[in-house]
């Protein structure tokens, strides 16, 4: 079972991974209305991805005999200065949610809850790999800088991106 203080802290990150899926949502149509389709579909799979992580913690808080609280997701910005811009707010985003499950990993270890621990395990190694690939996507941008041709071909590349279910929720 788990303690009411982690308990409380997964249903924050249940909440924050939702609204990260409502952010990469705003990008996904950002990126749509900028006529940059590809980088539309990269974000609407992070928006699947994000709705995967809050559904790995929402059946975790289950299996451990707690209960799920939902509040309300607070707006996300619908605008940004660049394609550019979107993508270094996603690194910073990206970046932050790395720092709330380093957080709630720091307090599973204060309360001695080791199974907690190693179901955050995977997220951890989720947040390398986040933030890895928000960072490369920023590299190719300012290597393109405004040469047409290469926006294009980034863009098409970040299409072809495609969903797949998240390891934990297999079988689930």
């Amino acid at each position: 079972m788990l303690n009411q203080k982690i308990e409380e802290a997964i249903n924050a990150q249940i909440n924050a991974e939702m609204w990260s899926a409502y952010l990469y949502l705003s990008m996904a149509a950002y990126c749509h209305s900028q006529g940059n389709p590809g980088m539309g579909k990269w974000f609407e799979v992070q928006f699947q991805e994000e709705q995967d992580h809050a559904k790995i913690l929402f059946n975790y808080v289950i299996s451990r005999g707690g209960n799920v609280t939902l509040s309300p997701i607070e707006a996300v910005p619908t605008t940004w200065n660049s394609i550019l811009d979107v993508f270094e707010s996603t690194l910073a985003h990206e970046q932050k949610v790395t720092s709330l499950i380093n957080n709630l990993f720091a307090l599973t270890t204060a309360e001695n809850d080791y199974a907690t621990q190693s179901m955050l395990k995977w997220f951890i190694d989720e947040q390398v790999e986040e933030e890895e690939t928000a960072q490369t996507i920023i590299d190719n941008l300012k290597m393109i800088k405004d040469n047409g041709y290469g926006l294009y071909m980034l863009d098409k590349e970040l299409g072809a991106r495609v969903y797949t279910q998240a390891s934990p929720l297999a079988g689930k």
